[in-house]
């Protein structure tokens, strides 16, 4: 626990100059940006000597307690030295993965599902995470209740599903959350053209078997958001660089789906050519990766295309309305990641989360157009290292969490 406390008073001791600095307006004739302040105070030390891995789903509940999905298989040996037997630290020891801290900062309760990415909360307090599917879980127990269908194998060269089960070796890490995020420059030694054929040949065949129309969850889940009066659950899927799809949020059965431009699942492309992108120049026919998402309360859907640095707006139908682009020039992990509201009733601004220039961008919902931003790639509190993922609670409060060396969440508060 000493250790977490440093932790968070050497950043605690950046806190006023960070607030000072956060937010600048950009553009004296656009609509003035909201301004924030980092709180210092919140998150408390995480009890039990845990250490938070990078966060990869935030989600505020109906009573505006945080709940955080992350990752403790980020940790490397080093963080872990406290679970060996006879101890060699004081700290640390892995987490659950899902921890729930309330408006004071406090953990107040837990369950340790698999890893995963995305997350929701429901009125009821169930709790929904991104894994191989989606999966509803009993927040008492950490029991899954239910979840949305898949298929029985994965796109060709995808990752490996999530354990369903969290035993780990005590002690032992892994390479951290950077590893194998950015591929060196020419790649891992040179290509093999036998082996690239074969890797053709096999992701050809498995897109004959499931079409870009097959009506459940293919890839991995990027985003989950909850649409609860109209009984509906959206769910962003990796495959084919990512699909809207919308499922019944009580039987979980298939509703609709779309790409990008709103193409029906039977308009999109397997050609990956429909996919390339070079960060500023035009942009990609479908969706290029990392789908994230989220629902306006006029009924518009916000798909946020990272990887291609830009936003697309449609109905619920999947009408295509619009596209936004922000910092196209953005490389690597791109800049478009979660998407939050102004917490106002005509909720006037898009706070979006940028994980390779490490801002929140504010945007004006209606057009697009950048008004200010808010934060920079460091350490101290307030700024960013992997800024990942983004929340808002009815107070207007901003929570954001990190992967990469950041690995935690953090608090704005609104200042007039």
């Amino acid at each position: 626990m000493n250790s977490e406390k440093s932790r968070w008073g050497r950043r605690s001791a950046a806190a006023a100059l960070a607030s000072l600095i956060l937010w600048a307006p950009l553009g004296a004739q656009a609509p003035t940006a909201p301004k924030f302040k980092f709180d210092p105070d919140w998150p408390k030390p995480l009890p039990n000597k845990w250490k938070m891995g990078g966060v990869t789903g935030l989600a505020v509940d109906k009573n505006d307690n945080v709940w955080v999905l992350n990752r403790p298989n980020d940790l490397t040996d080093i963080e872990l030295e406290a679970e060996l037997n006879p101890p060699l630290a004081d700290c640390c020891v892995r987490p659950p993965s899902m921890i729930h801290i309330d408006k004071n900062g406090m953990v107040i309760g837990y369950f340790d599902a698999p890893q995963g990415h995305g997350m929701a909360v429901d009125s009821k307090g169930f709790v929904y995470i991104g894994q191989d599917t989606v999966r509803k879980y009993d927040p008492k127990t950490g029991y899954v209740i239910g979840e949305v269908p898949r298929t029985p194998e994965r796109p060709p060269g995808s990752a490996a599903d999530p354990p369903l089960t969290s035993a780990h070796v005590p002690g032992r890490g892994s390479a951290g959350p950077v590893a194998g995020f950015i591929t060196p420059p020419g790649g891992r030694g040179q290509p093999n053209p036998a082996a690239q054929s074969a890797r053709d040949a096999a992701i050809a065949a498995f897109r004959a078997k499931y079409p870009p129309t097959t009506p459940m969850i293919v890839g991995g889940i990027e985003e989950i958001r909850l649409d609860e009066p109209s009984h509906e659950l959206y769910a962003a899927d990796n495959y084919l660089g990512g699909r809207v799809m919308v499922f019944d949020l009580d039987t979980f059965k298939f509703k609709r789906g779309w790409g990008a431009y709103g193409h029906t699942l039977s308009e999109i492309s397997t050609n990956d050519a429909d996919r390339a992108y070079t960060p500023g120049g035009p942009m990609p026919k479908e969706f290029r990766g990392h789908l994230t998402l989220n629902i306006s309360n006029d009924g518009l859907v916000y798909a946020a295309d990272r990887n291609a640095n830009r936003i697309h707006v449609t109905t619920r139908q999947g009408k295509f309305l619009k596209e936004f682009i922000l910092a196209p020039m953005t490389g690597v992990g791109g800049s478009t990641g979660g998407v939050m509201f102004s917490p106002d009733k005509q909720q006037r601004f898009l706070y979006i989360s940028d994980l390779t220039n490490n801002h929140i961008w504010f945007l004006n919902r209606e057009d697009g157009k950048v008004v200010g931003q808010m934060g920079s790639m460091g350490e101290n509190g307030g700024q960013f290292f992997g800024l990942h993922m983004i929340a808002v609670d009815s107070k207007g409060n901003i929570y954001t969490g990190e992967v990469f060396a950041g690995e935690r969440v953090q608090r704005f508060v609104p200042v007039k």
